[in-house]
């Protein structure tokens, strides 16, 4: 029998009393808790979102020419730093829209990661995990398509607007994303031919899956039902009530206006039609961030893309009540150097870079971390990037710690078990 002095039993708590007697794996399950990692540290979210917009700036926003000035250092380039909402927020004076919204959006400006190859970078910032041998893992609009999805919806569970996104890895390809390649373009092949009558076309459907059905029986297996379950997927989403939801051209002269010309802005235009018709996750890319030269006028010309895109975005979802259903999240590759180099550029810095959150269960008009006077290094409060999906999934009412068997048989969860939620943001 375990003997546990008085003062030893004060200083556990019941708790680590539990612990100790029961074992942790005893005591996970007598709480209905996860037996991973993170679970001592999850934060309950009331009212979590039921879908999630996410703008991926491709490339690498720097995070001091945008959420992070530095006007006191020789490393703050040629932008102003400009006063927000929020008292003490300052935010780059290309970004004047969203300095007016900064109220309603929280600042994270303490990321930091390891990963300073973009291909490898836009992994991790899609899932959560590293690129690593054995384990494909999925993005997490996938995870988010499974989970809030709903399967009797013809609509896509998930969009990916000027960028491929993230492939849905061991969950299959009935959790894939639709892409769209370019949001300034109509999006072509939505719709039957009208030429071909519907008989026609419902006997082309029927032999179909007759061969597809022939096809399965001799070579069965996980790729193969995922194809069917794409080719089910475009049929229903023909004949999809909400198509309209992809066709801008529906849209007044004057919201266009508002959301202003490029494939970013008229993207998130997109996004918030897609969210309005039922789809649980949408990612909107923006181009263009990679800037090892000419970074000032390159970021000039982005920043106001994107202000007016996105500031767009937030009023229209605030507007039509969906901004408290809905998680928004800006994010990139990776930060970019405090230093600019001899081009006039700022080059690849993944050890800091700053994220956007808002709507759902975030608590708005705070900031989580502090970096030093020049930018080159955190001060408090640094966040890794399972700590960021952690807090996604969470505000999302996604299981971080579920366990998926991959095609190989191995277990994993759907987020890094070393992620640690971030409290101060979740309700």
């Amino acid at each position: 029998m375990t003997i546990i002095d008085r003062r030893h039993f004060l200083r556990m708590g019941l708790a680590g009393l539990g612990t100790s007697l029961l074992g942790g794996s005893m005591l996970a399950r007598a709480g209905n808790l996860s037996d991973s990692p993170s679970a001592s540290d999850r934060v309950r979210v009331a009212k979590p979102a039921t879908r999630c917009v996410v703008l991926f700036m491709h490339g690498g926003a720097s995070q001091i020419d945008t959420f992070d000035p530095k006007p006191d250092s020789a490393n703050r380039g040629e932008f102003r730093a400009i006063a927000s909402k929020v008292a003490g927020v300052q935010v780059s004076e290309h970004l004047p829209g969203l300095a007016q919204r900064m109220d309603r959006l929280a600042l994270i400006r303490s990321l930091h990661a390891k990963e300073g190859n973009h291909e490898r970078a836009r992994q991790l910032m899609h899932t959560g995990y590293p690129p690593q041998g054995g384990v494909e893992h999925p993005g997490l609009g996938a995870h988010v398509a499974r989970t809030l999805g709903d399967p009797d919806q013809a609509m896509p569970g998930q969009v990916s607007i000027n960028l491929p996104g993230q492939a849905p890895g061991y969950l299959g390809a009935a959790h894939a994303a639709f892409t769209v390649v370019d949001a300034s373009k109509p999006v072509r092949n939505l719709a039957p031919p009208q030429a071909i009558a519907q008989a026609r076309i419902d006997r082309r459907v029927e032999l179909w899956r007759e061969l597809d059905a022939r096809f399965a029986l001799e070579h069965a297996g996980p790729r193969v039902a995922g194809a069917h379950a794409l080719g089910e997927q475009a049929l229903a989403l023909t004949n999809a009530a909400e198509l309209d939801a992809f066709d801008l051209e529906l849209e007044s002269a004057a919201t266009r206006a508002r959301y202003g010309q490029g494939s970013f802005a008229e993207g998130c235009l997109m996004a918030r039609r897609l969210l309005d018709s039922g789809v649980s996750f949408v990612e909107v890319g923006m181009r263009g961030w990679d800037t090892h030269e000419d970074n000032f006028p390159r970021v000039r010309e982005l920043s106001a893309e994107l202000d007016r895109g996105m500031s767009a975005l937030i009023d229209d979802l605030v507007g039509s009540g969906l901004w408290s259903d809905t998680l928004l999240v800006w994010l990139g590759d990776f930060g970019r150097t405090p230093r600019i180099n001899p081009r006039g550029g700022r080059d690849h810095f993944p050890a800091i870079s700053s994220v956007v959150l808002g709507g759902g269960p975030i608590h708005a008009g705070r900031v989580v971390g502090v970096t030093d006077r020049d930018g080159e290094s955190i001060l408090e409060r640094p966040v890794s990037v399972p700590d960021l999906f952690t807090t996604m999934a969470l505000a999302l009412g996604v299981d971080p710690g579920e366990t998926h068997v991959t095609p190989a048989g191995r277990p994993v969860t759907t987020v890094d078990g070393a992620g640690r939620a971030i409290g101060e943001l979740l309700g």
